[in-house]
């Protein structure tokens, strides 16, 4: 494959002068989840769903970024667009996945974000800005992504 971004992949920077929007989640053990708990790492931030079959597809390599990395460095979070708990724990269950995933069970948050396509990922840097958007299905052992988060460890 020709090196750039995968296809059918989108990738813009993050508005300078547009603020964080708000983010309150909960994990599928109903505990709070904020931007706050992962600062000092990168965090890749996945809008998706389990009817989004680019969605289901990507989280297997999303999910290994923080062991490729270092957990210290960088954490994902699946934000789940809309859907009830126990269908998404069933989700996770039959395909084994364990990356930690929180519920957007209205989806304001989604919206706040102005997410409109699943999949999306927000690259936030280590001080807890966001800084890029990645719309489509990632394969995110390839080489194009490993250099988003690359570049976004190397800022200080």
């Amino acid at each position: 494959a020709p090196a750039g971004k995968p296809a059918g992949v989108q990738i813009s920077d993050w508005p300078r002068q547009r603020p964080l929007p708000p983010f309150d989640a909960l994990s599928l053990q109903s505990d709070p989840v904020r931007l706050s708990d992962f600062q000092g790492k990168v965090l890749v931030l996945n809008f998706w769903a389990t009817w989004c079959p680019p969605c289901r597809a990507e989280l297997p390599t999303l999910q290994a970024l923080p062991e490729w990395f270092g957990e210290d460095k960088v954490a994902v979070l699946a934000l789940n667009f809309q859907e009830a708990g126990r269908t998404v724990r069933r989700f996770l269950e039959s395909s084994g996945l364990k990356l930690p995933v929180a519920l957007d069970a209205y989806g304001d948050i989604t919206r706040a974000w102005g997410i409109r396509a699943f999949p999306t990922t927000v690259l936030i840097d280590r001080q807890g800005k966001p800084r890029q958007i990645v719309q489509g299905e990632v394969d995110w052992a390839g080489g194009t992504a490993l250099g988003w988060v690359e570049r976004l460890l190397a800022l200080r």
